[in-house]
């Protein structure tokens, strides 16, 4: 009797011990890191064109709000469904006198023109699009993007005139009627306006 106390008494702290080893050698599992946009990191280039040899004029906004940031595993996922606003007061070209210009006399003749806003998607590997927010319009703006390192760069062209922009157009042309004169001696600006972002992510 006293034999088959001793028994099971040593049987359970085997079974004891086992489950105790067990516990120690159970690893956690890893925690994934999470992308994030780096709005402060983030550039938004732009470039217009003028006269009829369509020189281009670029430049860039400086300021870039997040509504609502979003992470992703990846930073395609971070991206997609992001909610973006640019205030126009941002703008800058290097050229003070083409930079009050912008702000009055085109953007400023537009619908609500304080910002720019709108919300990104992604569709495949290589493109998307923006419903994209300018002068109480909105309507998609399709893009195509390329992954560089830990960035995002995507590339658009906007024809104004889907967002109802003649008047700005005509505005911003007559203001500069004779900075927008080519060798032919006609003044133009286009409409289209082609579009550079460099997205940058941070992990966490």
């Amino acid at each position: 009797m006293k034999n088959t106390f001793l028994y099971l008494l040593l049987a359970s702290f085997a079974f004891v011990s086992l489950i105790s080893c067990k516990k120690a050698v159970k690893k956690s599992a890893p925690q994934t890191k999470q992308y994030s946009i780096d709005p402060f990191q983030t550039a938004i280039n732009w470039t217009a064109y003028k006269t009829t040899d369509k020189v281009p004029v670029s430049g860039k906004f400086t300021l870039l709000t997040l509504e609502n940031p979003k992470k992703g595993n990846s930073m395609t996922e971070a991206l997609n469904g992001s909610e973006f606003s640019i205030p126009v007061s941002s703008i800058y070209s290097n050229n003070e006198a083409r930079d009050y210009k912008l702000k009055t006399l085109f953007f400023g003749v537009m619908k609500n023109t304080a910002f720019l806003s709108g919300i990104l998607y992604i569709t495949d590997k290589t493109a998307g699009y923006v419903d994209f927010s300018m002068n109480g319009v909105v309507e998609k703006l399709p893009f195509t993007y390329v992954i560089e390192g830990q960035k995002i760069r995507l590339t658009a062209v906007m024809n104004t005139d889907s967002w109802q922009a003649q008047s700005a157009i005509a505005s911003i042309n007559e203001a500069c009627l004779e900075l927008h004169k080519g060798a032919d001696g006609i003044s133009k600006t286009w409409s289209d306006v082609a579009i550079r972002i460099e997205v940058y992510f941070k992990k966490s």
